[in-house]
């Protein structure tokens, strides 16, 4: 087995702990943004982990120099609205129930869940925004494709509001998510995008990800962005070397 073939048969476990079903983290070691089990210790963390250290496809990155290419339009049909949300004790998570997908060129995914991280994990040309939502999508294969939303403070996002308002203020098991959230309300006008080969960005940080990072962020209320910030100061990764890897930019 070769040294991909090895990182994709994590992909099971490469969900978690941010998708885990009970929307706790996996079972193992310990691990934080802080501090001894912060970012920079977690391929000391063990052995599943060991590629956040020595992996050369990590994520996030700094987007410094895309190439404008042909890809193919994001095909996005989700439902318009998720069946759970949690509060897993490293971000706020909203799961999803079958039926929504993503297709990109010949490849179709299934949306699997929504979490958020503060301050953004990827960066734009050295810029870092207030927020960033991942959605996570699988397909049947197993392989992995995440959308970033970059998130701006501005005008409020209705959807984001509810996940606020609803959000859970201490870890536990998944709740009933409310059901006026719509994760499409989540997503900008224009849905050009940058691609790069990467990897999850936490722990194991199985380089199983096909990153669609959107170019166009949405704005959301900043008391909102301090609410959530009160669970939660602090939940990004910092930025990762490229390690000569191409970033693709659609037009």
């Amino acid at each position: 087995m070769n040294r991909r073939d090895a990182l994709k048969a994590l992909a099971g476990l490469a969900l978690c702990p941010l998708c885990a079903p009970s929307g706790f983290a996996a079972e193992g070691a310990h691990w934080g943004y802080e501090g001894a089990t912060g970012p920079a210790r977690w391929g000391d963390l063990d052995a599943a982990s060991k590629v956040c250290a020595v992996g050369l496809q990590q994520s996030p990155i700094d987007i410094v120099a895309p190439i404008k290419s042909q890809l193919p339009p994001l095909k996005i049909n989700w439902a318009k609205t998720a069946d759970t949300i949690v509060n897993n004790g490293h971000t706020i998570q909203l799961n999803f129930a079958g039926g929504s997908t993503l297709a990109v060129g010949a490849n179709t995914y299934k949306l699997l869940q929504v979490h958020f991280h503060r301050p953004s994990e990827h960066m734009i040309a050295g810029k870092s925004y207030p927020m960033e939502a991942h959605f996570v999508h699988r397909a049947d294969s197993g392989a992995l494709a995440v959308v970033g939303v970059l998130m701006s403070t501005g005008k409020p996002n209705a959807a984001f509001a509810r996940v606020i308002a609803s959000m859970p203020a201490k870890e536990g098991p998944p709740v009933k998510a409310d059901a006026g959230f719509n994760p499409n309300d989540m997503l900008p006008k224009k849905l050009s995008y940058y691609r790069y080969e990467g990897s999850l960005t936490t722990p194991p940080c199985a380089e199983t990800v096909e990153w669609l990072v959107l170019t166009t962020p949405i704005t959301v209320a900043e008391t909102d962005v301090a609410a959530f910030a009160k669970l939660y100061p602090l939940n990004a990764r910092p930025v990762q070397r490229d390690n000569r890897r191409y970033v693709l930019m659609s037009g």
